[in-house]
């Protein structure tokens, strides 16, 4: 009998440490465990069958993940801030979860259900900034990195084109172009940690608005021999702060692009050339060697 009760005794044993390990309550090797503070909260999103629910982000999307395949999510058509969702079956029962991450560096995450008729069907999401104390925590985080910005945080990339844009100092009072009633300035060269700022400005001096088709950089070689093909090494911005679209009669725009950190071999040179859509006052500018690597260094931010 007694062989019997110690038998029965460690086969209870087992099984309540069995149960403990697939709880999620046993963990082998030194942990420490996971407090509140560490915790981002998720929000709460509903949705159906039928009906598309639509999330606007402050920032455009990088990254999106579903918890399980009874959500299907994907941008909308021609928009980069804005996400569309909706379930892939009628009436699933489990709760799932949806993460984001934006371009400037926001971690957003939702606990998804299935509801016949969502109470909210479009949701815009505010731009939180977290201020490092425990009360004040949001529902996005600040400390996410993104590949194409190497060290630097996109935070700060966003604080930097702000603080340039809202200086607006022309440090840089050599380069640009005028011509049609349409000036083109590079207005400052900045750099702060592997990547270079270029502020420029339009400027409208007729009463014809000025639109945007497109700004393109490139390097080429400075002296084209005829019949040579010409070498161009086209330079795409990482961000683009204010990117200004349409200038109006005797008003003025300014853009801060950021680049990655680049040089230009003495045989060749930068020409940034700015295209009129609908128009023919094109406007192009170049930049040299000795302009880059005199980039003003940020040392201190100005942001109010």
């Amino acid at each position: 009998m007694k062989k019997l009760f110690l038998i029965l005794a460690l086969v209870m044993g087992a099984v309540s440490a069995f149960a403990q390990e697939t709880e999620g309550d046993l963990y082998h090797g030194l942990t420490r465990k996971l407090t509140f503070d560490r915790m981002i909260p998720p929000y709460g999103l509903e949705v159906t069958y039928d009906k598309t629910v639509h999330i606007i982000f402050p920032a455009a999307v990088k990254y999106v993940d579903l918890g399980s395949p009874n959500l299907i999510a994907g941008k909308a058509d021609g928009a980069e801030n804005v996400i569309r969702v909706k379930s892939t079956v009628k009436g699933f029962r489990d709760e799932t979860n949806i993460s984001v991450i934006t371009e400037s560096g926001c971690f957003y995450t939702f606990n998804v259900k299935y509801a016949d008729e969502p109470l909210i069907l479009n949701v815009e999401m505010k731009d939180f900034i977290h201020d490092g104390s425990d009360v004040n925590r949001p529902n996005n985080a600040l400390e996410i990195y993104l590949k194409e910005l190497g060290s630097e945080s996109p935070k700060l990339v966003h604080l930097i084109n702000s603080s340039i844009h809202k200086e607006n100092k022309r440090h840089v009072k050599h380069i640009g172009s005028k011509a049609f009633g349409i000036q083109y300035l590079l207005k400052g060269v900045y750099t702060h940690n592997g990547l270079l700022y270029f502020h420029t400005q339009i400027r409208n001096t007729s009463n014809v608005p000025f639109n945007v088709d497109f700004v393109t950089f490139k390097i080429v070689d400075k002296k084209v021999m005829k019949r040579t093909a010409v070498q161009e090494q086209v330079i795409f911005p990482l961000r683009a702060y204010n990117y200004v679209t349409e200038v109006a009669g005797k008003k003025d725009g300014r853009t801060v692009f950021t680049f990655d950190k680049f040089t230009i071999p003495e045989d060749k040179m930068l020409v940034v050339e700015l295209n009129e859509k609908s128009g023919g006052r094109h406007q192009s500018f170049t930049v040299e060697c000795e302009d880059i690597v005199r980039a003003r260094v940020i040392n201190e931010l100005k942001v109010r």
